[in-house]
């Protein structure tokens, strides 16, 4: 019984990981990707997400789509004399043995174009394609703002 107890908890274990929201493309592992709830009407989104390289090679954010959105943009928010300035990047490297966290206040990935509001509790499909890895479609948790 306990041998049966401890294999159950194991396997619960292994599966907790993918319900948390982490995804793996090869060497890198895409965690907690979510956005924030919009208003109707609100034309944009934003999502987060953080990207770890487990691998030996730097690899790249290079694009994303969402059927939730006319396209995707990555943006990086900076702070000039004093002033919050946000800006197009053509791509984000991730370094090997590194994360790179996509969040507020710094590098985001905007939602241009939404079809619908995002409402809390749901979960939109994004797909992001990385220079080497490839392309993975994971889903955003809409947060509450």
């Amino acid at each position: 019984m306990r041998r049966r107890l401890a294999a159950l908890l194991g396997a619960a274990v292994l599966v907790l990981p993918a319900m948390a929201g982490d995804y793996t493309l090869g060497n890198l592992t895409i965690s907690h990707p979510w956005s924030r709830a919009t208003a109707p009407g609100m034309p944009m989104g934003v999502a987060y997400l953080a990207i770890t390289n487990r691998g030996k090679a730097a690899d790249a954010l290079v694009a994303a789509s969402t059927p939730a959105a006319a396209q995707v943009e990555i943006h990086q928010t900076t702070l000039s004399d004093g002033m919050a300035r946000m800006r197009p990047v053509q791509e984000v490297v991730i370094a090997p043995g590194s994360t790179v966290k996509i969040e507020p206040g710094g590098i985001h990935l905007m939602l241009v174009g939404l079809k619908q509001p995002l409402s809390p509790l749901d979960t939109v499909p994004l797909t992001l394609r990385f220079r080497d890895a490839g392309e993975i479609t994971i889903q955003l948790s809409i947060e509450s703002p």
